[in-house]
């Protein structure tokens, strides 16, 4: 039986606005747009808004329905207010959600539940899948008669990265056709507006607000005043059994007007049930819940239009990943590291292989891109460890899904990588001929995943020869060599004595014999760095270990010690002169702490990997490592996974409210737990992946 998860949170009488302010929620729509804001109706951040839409380039994700104010008029007088309060239509001047009693998930969608007066009022938020649409639904649970809902649009249409002060003497404009309503700009399509109800319609009453602080981009040391329009406010009847829906889009009115909203519901929630049954019915409710969040980062990207029409041709489709939300876009690194969990786990095979092709076509001089910028067509390129994470996504897929074509398809490409890589290639990454490791650098550039970068300042450079980096690069060997012997392919070059000779001098170079674990860097500009970090964790949790096995234990111990926390591990030690407790402030502030000390999420996966690989028996101790993320999905966005926390107590999340291989390695470790548990720790199942 599937298990479609509802998770509430109950609102205390007394009143929490903090958490309420805190507290956040999100919905996508599978071409990289969303709809987010807080649970008590506040706007706080720069990219809250009820439809940022994900428009072709050179446009990207732009703000189009920043807010509505919600209004209910009591048929005995008096009104009411849902969330916040303006007499200028911008939201924050007054947070009045205490007629808010309980937010709720229901299989990862947002509902809320008002008592007001005599009277129980839900409210619901969905984007259709594959439009830039929304709807706003609000239904009668509780009271006799009806209620008047009014319902006040604000808009400041925006890049969803543009400073909230952006734009303050842009002009809109408004037309109608009878129940069709449209909002313009120069330079952008049209926001459409309807509202399905009864007694519905539009009532002209223009008004700004010039001053409408965003506290969390104040807290972030960027610009937190800005300016909200509106032109009037819809308003409609609530009744029992009459429920009203506001809908906002980008789309054409065909597209618009396709699905009533109760179609429109019915389908959404039909195709969250099916991506249940396709992950193989998930165990608990909360693999159930990291399910439906992981479907939050596979999208269709909706502005390379270039790349879509040559994977068609190829009888293929593009699908990629958004790193996190709310303001990453695509990473190779993410992408790959993400795969298994996000597509794999949850049985999004065809969509997995999709991934893989798409990036195998921007190979370009043995790199895949680190990143797509927002609303660009093409990627940059600076990263020496996102195409060794190519080989190991691969490697997972084919072991899903028995689809060696897909290896036959990128073959080349891998040999064409590992040449590269041989020979030398762009930003200083190539072979030392001396001992066969693989080394990186240039100035300016952050090529690992350390790879946080202020003005001209690159914080943890790493150049020289970084031990995940020789870790992945041996990993690489090790499958082409593989792949080439059980496919039939022709390798290219000695694969296997590039390996034993990389592995041979990762055992003699990076051993730190007097902290009993593996230097972070060696042959780097200040020599080879000791700094405990989790990076080393990755020469023990690869399919193709490099480090000696004897020397697992303590390299596993020293991070469970130094490292470890509820929530992850610290990018760097506690001792250590750059260790930051705290990840706060503005941008140079936080980009000072982001890999030194602050606890990431995602390395929780190899933790596990590693621990298994050590503890193969002690499949309990592996799940228990976990118990830390449920407590968390009641913080940041509500059912999601944080980038990032503070590396002490209490961990506060911090970063990206919902972030990809969060999601994706958790996701992947609960399951490996239990396979381990019951001794079902050979390949998945293959099956078939029709093309």
């Amino acid at each position: 039986m599937t298990i479609e998860p509802i998770r509430t949170i109950e609102q205390p009488r007394d009143g929490d606005e903090l958490g309420r302010r805190r507290r956040e929620w999100l919905v996508t729509n599978g071409l990289g747009g969303f709809a987010a804001g807080t649970v008590a109706g506040v706007v706080t951040r720069r990219y809250h808004g009820l439809l940022v839409a994900a428009l072709p380039a050179p446009l990207g994700r732009t703000i189009m329905l920043n807010h509505l104010l919600e209004r209910v008029r009591l048929p005995q007088g008096g009104v009411r207010w849902l969330g916040d309060e303006d007499e200028v239509a911008g939201p924050n001047a007054v947070d009045r959600s205490e007629h808010l009693r309980a937010f709720s998930l229901e299989a990862g969608l947002p509902v809320w539940v008002y008592r007001v007066g005599p009277f129980t009022i839900e409210k619901r938020v969905l984007m259709p899948y594959g439009q830039n649409t929304v709807h706003v639904t609000y239904r009668l649970l509780e009271g006799d008669g009806s209620v008047r809902l009014t319902l006040r649009p604000s808009v400041h249409f925006r890049s969803y990265e543009a400073p909230v002060n952006a734009s303050s003497t842009q002009r809109y404009s408004l037309s109608a056709e009878g129940t069709r309503y449209e909002m313009a700009a120069e330079g952008l399509p049209a926001l459409r507006l309807s509202i399905h109800g009864t007694k519905p319609g539009l009532m002209l009453e223009e008004k700004g607000a010039s001053r409408v602080p965003y506290e969390v981009e104040a807290s972030r040391g960027y610009e937190a005043v800005g300016s909200l329009w509106s032109p009037g406010y819809f308003r409609a009847d609530l009744a029992a059994e009459r429920p009203v829906t506001l809908v906002g889009s980008t789309e054409s009115w065909e597209t618009v007007e396709a699905l009533s909203p109760k179609q429109a519901a019915a389908a959404e929630h039909q195709r969250r049930r099916r991506l249940l049954t396709m992950a193989g019915e998930p165990a608990s409710r909360l693999e159930a819940e990291l399910v439906l969040a992981a479907d939050q980062f596979i999208i269709t990207p909706a502005g390379r239009l270039n790349e879509a029409a040559r994977a068609r041709a190829a009888g293929d489709d593009v699908r990629t990943v958004i790193a996190g939300y709310h303001w990453f876009t695509d990473w190779g690194r993410d992408t790959m590291i993400s795969l298994e969990g996000l597509a794999l786990s949850t049985g999004r095979y065809l969509e997995a292989g999709y991934i893989l092709r798409t990036f195998g076509q921007y190979v370009r001089d043995g790199l895949i891109p680190n990143m797509f910028p927002d609303g660009s067509r093409e990627g940059l390129y600076h990263t020496a460890d996102a195409t060794l994470w190519f080989f190991h996504a691969v490697d997972r897929y084919v072991r899903a899904t028995g689809d060696v074509e897909t290896v036959r398809v990128l073959y080349p490409k891998f040999t064409e990588i590992i040449e590269r890589h041989l020979e030398g290639t762009r930003f200083g990454i190539g072979v030392d001929p001396r001992d066969g490791l693989l080394r990186q650098g240039e100035e300016g550039y952050q090529l690992t995943w350390m790879d946080a970068k202020v003005d001209d300042w690159v914080v943890t450079p790493r150049r020289g020869k970084a031990v995940e980096i020789n870790a992945l690069w041996y990993n690489a060997l090790r499958l082409l060599d593989r792949w080439s012997h059980e496919f039939g392919l022709e390798p290219g070059t000695d694969l296997e004595s590039h390996a034993r000779r990389a592995r041979a001098s990762f055992n003699q170079r990076f051993w730190f014999a007097d902290g009993g674990y593996l230097y972070d860097v060696v042959d780097g500009e200040g020599g080879d760095d000791h700094a405990c970090r989790p990076n080393q964790l990755f020469a023990i949790a690869l399919d193709h270990p490099v480090l000696d096995r004897e020397r697992w234990p303590a390299v596993l111990d020293v991070v469970r010690e130094r490292l470890l926390t509820p929530v992850g591990l610290r990018s760097l030690a506690p001792g250590h002169p750059d260790y930051k407790p705290r990840y706060y402030g503005d941008l140079r502030s936080r980009d000072a702490a982001y890999h030194q000390g602050t606890v990431w999420g995602w390395l929780i996966g190899p933790f596990v990997d590693a621990w298994l690989a050590v503890h193969p028996d002690d499949a309990e101790g592996a799940r228990r490592l976990l118990d830390g993320f449920d407590a968390h999905l009641e913080e940041g966005a509500i059912g999601s996974i944080s980038e990032i926390f503070d590396a002490e107590a209490p961990y506060t999340a911090r970063g990206c409210v919902a972030q990809a291989w969060s999601v994706a390695e958790v996701l992947r470790c609960f399951q490996k737990a239990r396979a381990a548990a019951t001794g079902d720790q050979a390949k998945p199942d293959q099956r078939e992946v029709k093309r």
